[in-house]
């Protein structure tokens, strides 16, 4: 799928895709990634996704781990590679390409009534780290907390960011 993010060393648009790795090396710990995609991918139904751009295709910008847990979409696993994080980041809108993805993911394979939901988890070491990762999905992306540590993003809110980041401008 074609999206565009943002360089911000000049604020230029990059077209970009979010397609399935097809022998692109996956990000790992060694690399500097906190998420061992290579590992995880090979999970029971996981469906693994990378965002690169047009313009360096050989390079990760973001992964994406999506799977069906009983007919519920759910968002394992995702994470901007470690250049797009922080201030110093070279890439905005990774994440959020990514999240809308992974919501028409949810509507293209939820089943009943869980067709458009979408469920992940904050799994966060520290307590403080947790509520702030939280915080952010809710303000930025329109997440709802579900439990302690389960968060959902309602068919409503995921039409809102698939036209933000996934339709064209």
């Amino acid at each position: 799928m074609k999206v565009n993010i943002i360089r911000l060393k000049d604020n230029q648009r990059v077209e970009s895709n979010i397609i399935k790795p097809n022998g692109l090396p996956l990000p790992n710990l060694g690399d500097g990634w906190r998420f061992n995609f290579e590992k995880h991918s090979k999970g029971t139904f996981n469906e693994t996704f990378v965002l690169i751009t047009d313009e360096m295709p050989q390079e990760i910008e973001g992964c994406l781990i999506f799977r069906l847990e009983k007919g519920e979409p759910y968002m394992a696993y995702i994470e901007t590679a470690p250049h797009n994080k922080g201030a110093s980041r070279r890439f905005d809108k990774v994440a959020g390409c990514l999240i809308a993805f992974a919501c028409r993911l949810s509507f293209i394979h939820g089943e009943g009534h869980f067709k458009g939901w979408l469920a992940f988890d904050v799994l966060e070491m520290y307590k403080d780290d947790k509520v702030k990762l939280m915080s952010m999905y809710c303000q930025k992306y329109g997440a709802l907390k579900w439990g302690e540590t389960t968060m959902v993003i309602s068919p409503e809110a995921g039409e809102r960011l698939i036209n933000q980041y996934l339709e064209s401008e």
